[in-house]
C-alpha cells in the first residue's frame, strides 16, 4: 500500500494566492463590466531592460552555432561570467565574496523551498510573523517543529531574537515581505550574535534589497560582522530586474559556514548543497544567464534602476495617500510594499472583500502571512503608474465617505 506524506495534510488546503485568485475570479464572473485593479500579487509589469534583452537574444543565437554550443554547465551552480558579475556587485555595498560562494538558480523561491533538504527534520524552525508563506510551508512539509517571533505594531514589524528560546534554524527577510520593513545593522547584529550563541543558521532573503535606498541600511547581512559563519543568504532578479517570467537568482553560501555532525565532524554546509543540488537541479539555461550577467553591468544597473525608481514612485504615492487618510502603515521606503492597518478595526478578508466590491481594488489580507497579519493588508507597488494613481484615487473616495 502506497504512503504518503501526511505532514501535507496539515496544511491549509489552499496557498494565500489560490484562496484570492477563487474570490477574484467569482466577482469578475459575477461583475463582467468592472475595471479590476490588481495591488495583490507581487508580480511585476515593466518589461525586462532592453541591455536584458539583447544578452539574452544574444546567448539563444551562441546556442545555434557549434562553436558556441553550451550543453551542461560544468558545476551546476552557475557560469563564472555570472558568479564573477555578482561578486562584483555586492562590492558595491562593502560585501567580499568569492564567486565560489555564489551559486546559481531559478528564482529564491526554489531555494527558500530546497535548502531544508540538506538540514534534519529534528531541527527547531523560527520564522518571524507575519512571513512569507514558503518558509512555513517548506518545512511543515517536513514534519519540523516551527516557532514563531512576533513582528507587530508594537516593534514597528521588526521581531527580534528572544535569547531564552532555542531555534536552530531561522528566516529572517529584509526588506520584509510582506511588511516592507527593513532591519538597522544593529537589529540584525543581535540576530547574527543570537545565532552564533545558539549554534543556528539563518536563512536570509533579501529578494527586495534593490529598494533599499538609505544608506545606512544593510542590504545584505554580510554587511554583518560574524554573518559569515551563521548566515546563507537568498536573493532574486525577479524583483530587482523583471525576471518573474524568466527565473534567476542566487544563494550565497559562505565557505566559513559549518556545522558538526553527529560524528564530531565538521562538515561543510556548502559541500552539503551542492551535494544535494548535483542530484536535484540542472542549473540555470545560458540565455539566462547571459541575461543575469547583463543586470549587473553598469548599463544593466542603469536601466534596472530606472525600473525600480517607477516602482518605489508608485510606493511613494500610496505611502502619500495613507497618510492623507490617516492610515498607519509600514513599508513604502526602502521596499516596494506597502502593510496598513486595515481602517475602522476591519479584519484583513473583511477589507480585501470590502475593497474589491466597492472600488474594484485588490490586496492581499494579512491574515494570509500569519496570526500578526490579522487587521493588516498588503498592497504591492509593481503595478503600472496609471492604475497605482487611480486605485488611490478610488480608495481615497470610499475611506472619506
Amino acid at each position: 500500500m502506497v504512503k504518503i506524506n501526511e505532514n501535507f495534510l496539515t496544511m491549509k488546503k489552499n496557498y494565500l494566492f489560490i484562496d484570492i485568485a477563487k474570490r477574484l475570479k467569482k466577482y469578475t464572473e459575477e461583475n463582467p463590466d468592472k475595471q479590476i485593479i490588481k495591488m495583490g500579487i507581487g508580480d511585476v509589469t515593466l518589461p525586462l531592460a532592453p541591455v536584458v534583452v539583447e544578452a539574452m537574444k544574444k546567448g539563444a543565437d551562441e546556442l545555434g552555432k557549434k562553436e558556441t554550443f553550451k550543453g551542461y554547465e560544468d558545476s551546476g551552480t552557475g557560469y563564472d561570467f555570472l558568479k564573477d558579475a555578482i561578486a562584483g556587485y555586492y562590492k558595491s555595498f562593502g560585501v567580499s565574496l568569492n564567486s565560489s560562494e555564489i551559486r546559481v538558480n531559478d528564482g529564491a523561491k526554489s531555494d527558500c523551498g530546497n535548502i531544508v533538504d540538506i538540514f534534519g527534520d529534528d531541527n527547531v524552525i523560527l520564522v518571524t510573523d507575519p512571513a512569507y508563506p514558503v518558509y512555513v510551508d517548506s518545512n511543515t512539509m517536513a514534519g519540523r517543529k516551527i516557532i514563531y517571533a512576533d513582528s507587530n505594531e508594537e516593534n514597528g514589524f521588526a521581531a527580534m531574537p528572544d535569547k531564552s528560546v532555542h531555534a536552530d534554524i531561522i528566516y529572517l527577510c529584509s526588506p520584509n515581505n510582506p511588511t516592507g520593513s527593513v532591519y538597522t545593522k544593529a537589529q540584525l547584529k543581535e540576530w547574527v550574535d543570537y545565532a552564533l550563541e545558539q549554534g543556528s543558521i539563518i536563512i536570509f532573503d533579501a529578494a527586495y534589497e534593490a529598494f533599499i535606498t538609505d544608506p545606512e541600511l544593510p542590504r545584505s547581512i554580510f554587511c554583518i560582522e560574524g554573518a559569515k559563519k551563521c548566515a546563507i543568504e537568498m536573493c532574486s532578479l525577479s524583483k530587482t530586474a523583471g525576471f518573474t517570467g524568466t527565473r534567476c537568482g542566487y544563494t550565497v553560501i559562505p565557505d566559513e559556514l559549518t556545522v558538526t555532525a553527529s560524528d564530531g565532524s565538521e562538515v561543510s554546509i556548502s559541500q552539503l548543497w551542492s551535494r544535494r543540488q548535483g542530484s536535484k537541479f540542472n542549473g540555470v539555461s545560458y540565455p539566462v544567464q547571459c541575461a543575469a550577467a547583463a543586470v549587473f553591468t553598469p548599463e544593466g544597473q542603469k536601466q534596472t534602476r530606472e525600473a525600480i525608481a517607477y516602482y518605489q514612485r508608485n510606493a511613494k504615492l500610496m505611502a502619500e495617500t495613507l497618510d492623507d487618510l490617516g492610515i498607519k502603515y509600514t513599508g513604502g521606503i526602502n521596499s516596494p510594499y506597502i502593510w496598513l492597518k486595515c481602517p475602522n478595526n476591519m479584519g484583513s478578508w473583511e477589507f480585501f472583500d470590502y475593497l474589491l466590491n466597492n472600488i474594484q481594488v485588490v490586496g492581499t489580507p494579512g491574515e494570509g502571512f500569519g496570526k500578526n497579519g490579522a487587521g493588516w493588508f498588503r498592497l504591492t507597488a509593481f503595478g503600472t503608474y496609471e492604475n497605482t494613481a487611480e486605485a488611490m484615487k478610488r480608495l481615497k473616495e470610499l475611506l472619506r465617505k
